[in-house]
């Protein structure tokens, strides 16, 4: 295990900031993981400026590998992320007990930090209550700091902000992704959570609301195709220029939806090869989107267009 995961919850928090890439598991048309098109892809994003990478959390497809390729993937790309930029890894079991041996196999493959989506399967049975007791166990279990994962889109189940709040004390629970586009509550939580937690959003259509409500970062899928005016509104917020943040956002918006809840990872992958990545295959029952899908994206990553080049300084990095 690197010794950096064993650094304090407060030296883990403090210089996190900008743009983190859920980044995709680019396929072969047989299915096959596309290690050369994985390295080629982290190559590139390392000198766009990012602060980092998640590597198989759900935009990585990480539910349609098996343990053999999940260990692949992280291996492959902690091999290419530099020292300087943050190497988060998804997790998360439908058990608390799965979660944890999961959170060990990762650690040991080179993440980092961990970042832990919630149970769903028995979803009634997951009740703000069952969630602390899961997460206070994985986090005391865990030999790397711990970051909650809110995903109701795709979960039904949500990370409320008493409940962040509460999990923010542990020394092990580092801040929390949350992936709803419901600023009222993540406002809410960021007020609520302890100053030392980083809240992070997941929603690529209100990064700018979100920073300015007082997200730290954003882990947004629609910065692996269009990461230079993701940090540019980032840039923008940070500068106060508010006019320029609204007009950034209000082209980056549409794009963002369309690659996330639209089309999802299949459309990801298209506006990623547009922009000059591998894309690859999505694993079935994932479809690649129809002719009609491919041209509205097309539009949408060009009319984001072109931004000037982000600060260097502006963006930092997660040093765990």
């Amino acid at each position: 295990m690197n010794s950096r995961s064993r650094l304090s919850k407060n030296s883990a928090t403090k210089s996190l900031s900008g743009l983190l890439l859920p980044i995709t598991t680019p396929f072969r048309s047989d299915e096959t993981i596309d290690i050369q098109g994985l390295t080629a892809n982290i190559q590139k994003w390392n000198h766009a400026g990012i602060a980092g990478y998640v590597v198989l959390g759900s935009t990585g497809e990480r539910v349609n590998l098996d343990e053999r390729e999940y260990l692949q993937v992280i291996e492959t790309a902690r091999a290419t992320v530099p020292d300087s930029l943050t190497f988060i890894v998804g997790a998360g079991q439908q058990s608390t007990r799965g979660t944890i041996d999961e959170i060990k196999r990762a650690a040991k493959a080179g993440a980092q930090a961990v970042l832990v989506i919630t149970p769903n399967y028995y979803r009634s049975a997951i009740t703000q209550n069952a969630l602390i007791n899961h997460y206070v166990a994985v986090a005391d279990a865990a030999n790397v700091p711990v970051i909650l994962y809110s995903m109701p889109d795709l979960t039904g189940v949500k990370i409320e902000p008493e409940t962040a709040a509460y999990l923010s004390q542990h020394q092990n629970i580092v801040g929390m992704k949350d992936s709803s586009n419901d600023v009222e509550k993540f406002t809410a939580a960021v007020h609520l959570v302890q100053k030392d937690f980083a809240m992070m959003i997941g929603n690529g259509t209100v990064w700018n609301e979100s920073l300015r409500a007082g997200a730290c970062a954003g882990i947004l899928a629609v910065g692996c195709c269009a990461p230079e005016i993701c940090l540019e509104i980032f840039c923008a917020v940070r500068a106060n220029e508010n006019n320029r943040a609204n007009q950034l956002q209000h082209r980056l918006t549409p794009l963002a939806r369309a690659v996330t809840k639209t089309y999802g990872i299949g459309g990801l992958k298209t506006a990623m090869e547009m922009a000059g990545y591998v894309g690859g295959a999505v694993r079935a029952p994932l479809r690649r989107p129809h002719d009609e899908a491919i041209a509205e994206i097309e539009k949408l990553l060009s009319e984001c267009g072109r931004v000037s080049e982000p600060e260097a300084v502006a963006t930092g990095s997660f040093k765990i």
